[in-house]
C-alpha cells in the first residue's frame, strides 16, 4: 500500500474515532459494539491516554521540539491501536495495515526518541566562545 494511501487511511481512522463520544455510556444513541466492547474498550482507551499525555505537555519555545512530543504520544496511541487490531480484528486488508503501522511507527518512535536525545546533549554542550584557539 502507497504510503501517502496508508496515512490517509490512518487520518480518516483518527478522524473517525475524534468523533465518537470519548464516553460511550454517556451516549444516548444506546449502540455498544457487536464484539463485546473488549476492543473498543481498548481503542477508547489509547484515545485517552494520547489526549491526556499531549494536553500535559507545554510548549519549549522550540517547535521543532514541540512538534515531537506531540507527536510521541500520538504514535504510541497508533501502535495501541494496531496492536488491538491484530488482537481483535477479523479482516485481512486490517491486519495488515496494523502490522505496517506497528512496523513504521515503531521505526518513527524510535527515530523521534534519538533526535530529542541529540538535543538534549546539545543543549547541555557549553556554548563555544567563537574564537579558534591556537
Amino acid at each position: 500500500m502507497p504510503r501517502s494511501c496508508k496515512y490517509g487511511l490512518i487520518a480518516l481512522l483518527f478522524g473517525v474515532l475524534a468523533r465518537v463520544p470519548a464516553h460511550p455510556q454517556h451516549a444516548h444513541n444506546g449502540s455498544q459494539p457487536a464484539s463485546g466492547g473488549s476492543a473498543w474498550s481498548e481503542l477508547q482507551d489509547s484515545m485517552q491516554a494520547m489526549h491526556r499525555t499531549m494536553a500535559s505537555l507545554n510548549s519549549t519555545g522550540d517547535d521543532d521540539e514541540d512538534f515531537v512530543r506531540l507527536m510521541l504520544p500520538h504514535h504510541q496511541a497508533a501502535l495501541n491501536m494496531a496492536k488491538a487490531e491484530l488482537m481483535h480484528g477479523q479482516d485481512p486488508q486490517m491486519r495488515r495495515l496494523a502490522q505496517e503501522i506497528i512496523t513504521d511507527q515503531q521505526s518513527e518512535i524510535e527515530l523521534m526518541q534519538l533526535w530529542l536525545k541529540q538535543q538534549e546533549s546539545q543543549k547541555l554542550q557549553p556554548a563555544s566562545s567563537g574564537r579558534k584557539e591556537q
